[in-house]
């Protein structure tokens, strides 16, 4: 098995949709689908996330930090959630999202999370990261 992140990426069109449906109807509808994916033993984790203009973005590209006031940039480069899914490949990523439901023009990146065991097991850092992971029972 293999965890893969389903990011949510919006539109202008999908977060107007979005803003459109009452609240208890998203919740209905994102409700049965996360319903299909806890029954199927996939889901890891899934979170919304507020309105970008509550957020503010950390900028490490110059000398010193700069923090502004988000959203950052355009709507089509925010997302508003993810799933996390622990699935047999890419394939069963891909097929879970396509059932995910629709408001038109959103996307969703897939992309795979490297697991511990993938880096380098005599660094420090690693041996340090695991024995947290372990404390914390993820490993």
């Amino acid at each position: 098995m293999a965890k893969y992140m389903l990011i949510m990426r919006g539109s202008d069109e999908s977060v107007a949709k979005m803003t459109e449906t009452p609240f208890e109807e998203m919740l209905e509808t994102m409700g049965r689908y996360n319903e299909e994916l806890i029954r199927a033993g996939v889901l890891v984790a899934a979170e919304g996330l507020d309105d970008p203009s509550k957020g503010v973005v950390v900028d490490l590209g110059g000398e010193t930090p700069v923090v502004t006031d988000g959203p950052y940039g355009e709507t089509k480069e925010l997302f508003g959630g993810f799933y996390i899914l622990d699935v047999a490949s890419k394939e069963e990523a891909v097929a879970w999202a396509k059932r995910m439901p629709p408001f038109p023009g959103t996307k969703i990146e897939i992309r795979r999370v490297p697991g511990i065991d993938e880096f380098p097991q005599d660094n420090e850092w690693i041996i340090k990261e695991r024995a947290w992971r372990e404390r914390t029972g993820q490993v």
